[in-house]
């Protein structure tokens, strides 16, 4: 979560530093990583540092590649993962190395260097995955000390880098060159780039769960500058946040398209090393506040910050924003908020209903230059009050008395974000984030064919026309930080009208055998749960030892109310699984799917289908027998026992009639 407390630290820390006086190079540049607190409101942004001989090459790379027709070129679709307000930050998936190890990466465009934990590791936490193991990969170079190296290990002769950040964590490590690739779902080949082996960190970077940060800010060892520098995409990159209580997301590394609705607004590379708009008012339930265009222009202006969770504006703009909302709130209440230590503005009876909110809170529109406006739902200025259901908190608060705006990542949630560098330009679409692949299909190239990898090892044979293997990737993890998708599972389903009796999974976990089978009560338990079924429907086929790893097959089946499962349902499991968006207890390590395939109705016998409804008939029957028996054993035994019973006074017939 280290992202995240970075963004809300609550002193205003300014670290201007002059380095390299002795060296005519910057590949190396030290970062103060923004910090925000919302009580504070003090704001620190990150301080990348060039030299004018950078600056100009940066500029002659831009108009080189101006006139450069984007369409021409690939780009990577990768998918976010995790969630800004609750987990700190967005996560991606990269590949470095050959054969390729896989990493969690924190998305933050405000930092210029991509680095993953090294095998001579001596001070680093425990992250998500294995950490880089240079020796590993065939294709690993270390950058040698040269006229470009800022910092040299001399002992070494590598090139060496250094960040530091406002709550005073820090990493360090060696620059080294490989092969990077950007998962499963990129029309971008994998490509050749410098990056970070790290050494040493302390701090929240030790702490986090993620493995390390991807760089995409404008510095020469940005992940994007490498790509631009090398030719191979767009001078453009795109992000899109998941909506309130959604999270993940999509990035693309490259120009697409951009849609017609999409508003933009000129950014200035001049004007700071960040990615700024021109923000010119803000309007609440389509009134105008009455403020000065210039109060957004003060300082660094209106930053962009994908690192950021919340937005912050200057005193007068925050006061009349405030304002303005409280003004339209009608019969909603005003609560504390969830914690005593800061002065949120929450209030409650709203509601639980996201799509309902509008009908509570007043519509919001960021007014830019040229007159252009974005609108923002209120998922995009509110959160949710963590201990009242039906209360939200604005998530725009003052930022001290700082006169810089910062806009974060809650201001964009479901909204596709382009950061168009070579035009000096950021637009904005609201969409549903969710769905952008859908919703850009028509303007997007399609992804390249993908390879089968062989089936695996499993007693149940995949039909060919009901299987689709799944890409393996290392070390993916059951926490959401995971590979692209696959396809959506509506393109593998067979038939619209395909009557699905079930659903047969293989997966592989990192779990030995023996563990697993110790847990294996539990496994049905964390799926159902997961997928929203009755424990009886999942049902374990077998397992078997692979290795270190565990292979397991088993079974989805309909409620016992259906005899079959609807195509939604089985889409919406398929795309939790392969989105790894089901979460086990890390009893059971990572989980990969290998394959899967849907079982047609009649491969559920009518015994499959009702066979839970006889047992439970057998039962009763039993039961009611037994009973019976019991009552008809304890009646004969009653009458038995006053069989032979002659009261004191009884006269016996046979003596009644002798004759005297």
């Amino acid at each position: 979560m280290a992202r995240q407390w970075w963004r809300d630290l609550g002193s205003v820390i300014l670290v201007l530093s002059w380095i390299c006086c002795h060296c005519d190079c910057l590949d190396i540049d030290v970062e103060k990583n923004a910090s925000f607190h919302k009580g504070s409101g003090a704001m620190v942004l990150p301080l990348t540092f060039a030299l004018p001989r950078a600056n100009a090459s940066s500029q002659a790379l831009a108009r080189r590649l101006a006139g450069r027709n984007p369409k021409l070129l690939p780009n990577a679709r990768m998918t976010l993962y995790d969630d800004l307000l609750t987990n700190g930050y967005y996560t991606t998936r990269l590949r470095i190395g050959t054969p390729p190890q896989e990493f969690a990466l924190i998305v933050d465009s405000g930092s210029t260097v991509t680095y993953v934990p090294c095998s001579t590791c001596t001070q680093c936490g425990n992250h998500q995955d294995p950490r880089f193991q240079p020796e590993l990969s065939s294709t690993y170079k270390p950058v040698k000390c040269g006229y470009d190296c800022g910092l040299c290990d001399i002992e070494k002769n590598q090139c060496k880098y250094e960040r530091q950040y406002a709550e005073m964590s820090t990493s360090s490590g060696v620059l080294g060159d490989d092969v990077v690739s950007f998962g499963d779902e990129s029309a971008l080949k994998p490509q050749r780039a410098v990056f970070g082996c790290e050494n040493s960190e302390t701090g929240d970077l030790y702490h986090q769960h993620a493995d390390g940060i991807m760089g995409l800010g404008r510095g020469s060892l940005s992940i994007m500058d490498q790509l631009v520098k090398s030719g191979v995409i767009a001078n453009s990159f795109s992000l899109c946040y998941g909506g309130m209580d959604i999270g993940g997301g999509a990035m693309i590394l490259g120009a697409i398209p951009p849609p017609p609705e999409m508003v933009f607004s000129t950014s200035n590379p001049n004007r700071s090393p960040y990615y700024n708009i021109q923000l010119k008012g803000i309007r609440v339930a389509g009134n105008t506040l009455a403020l000065n265009s210039k109060v957004f222009d003060g300082k660094f202006g209106t930053v962009l910050d994908s690192g950021t969770t919340y937005a912050y504006l200057p005193e007068p703009a925050f006061v009349a924003f405030k304002s303005a909302v409280i003004k339209h709130l009608g019969s909603l209440r005003r609560i504390d908020g969830p914690d005593p230590s800061y002065h949120d503005i929450c209030f409650s009876g709203a509601g639980s209903d996201i799509s309902q909110l509008s009908k509570k809170f007043p519509s919001v529109e960021l007014v830019f230059d040229k007159g252009q406006m974005v609108s923002l739902a209120p998922e995009n200025y509110l959160f949710r009050h963590s201990k009242v259901h039906t209360a939200y908190c604005l998530g725009i608060f003052q930022n001290g008395k700082d006169p810089t705006t910062l806009l974060g990542g809650i201001v964009v949630r479901n909204m596709l974000v382009t950061y168009d560098r070579g035009n000096e330009r950021i637009g904005f679409w609201k969409t549903n984030c969710s769905e952008l692949w859908e919703r850009l299909q028509s303007a997007l190239p399609p992804p390249p064919a993908r390879p089968l990898p062989p089936p695996p090892v499993h007693p149940l044979p995949l039909s060919p026309s009901h299987s689709k293997q799944i890409s393996k990737n290392k070390n993916s993890s059951n926490s959401g930080q995971v590979v692209s998708p696959a396809p959506a599972p509506s393109e593998l389903i067979p038939g619209r009208h395909h009557e699905i009796g079930g659903l047969e999974l293989y997966m592989s976990m990192t779990v030995n055998i023996t563990d697993f089978k110790s847990f294996l009560p539990k496994f049905k338990e964390d799926m159902a749960r997961e997928l929203e079924v009755a424990p009886h429907q999942v049902q374990i086929l077998n397992f078997s030892s692979d290795g270190d790893a565990t292979k397991i097959g088993w079974a989805l089946f309909p409620a016992q109310t259906s005899n079959h499962m609807a195509n939604g349902t089985v889409e919406r499991i398929i795309s939790l699984l392969t989105e790894h968006q089901v979460h086990l207890r890390d009893a059971f390590g990572t989980y990969r799917l290998l394959s899967w395939r849907t079982l047609p109705s009649s491969e559920r016998t009518w015994l499959q289908r009702h066979g839970l409804a006889l047992l439970g008939g057998a039962v009763g029957v039993t039961v009611i027998a037994s009973s019976l028996l019991i009552y008809w054993y304890c009646w004969r035994q009653k009458q038995e026992m006053f069989g032979n019973y002659k009261t004191v006074d009884a006269v016996n017939v046979d003596d009644e009639l002798q004759q005297l």
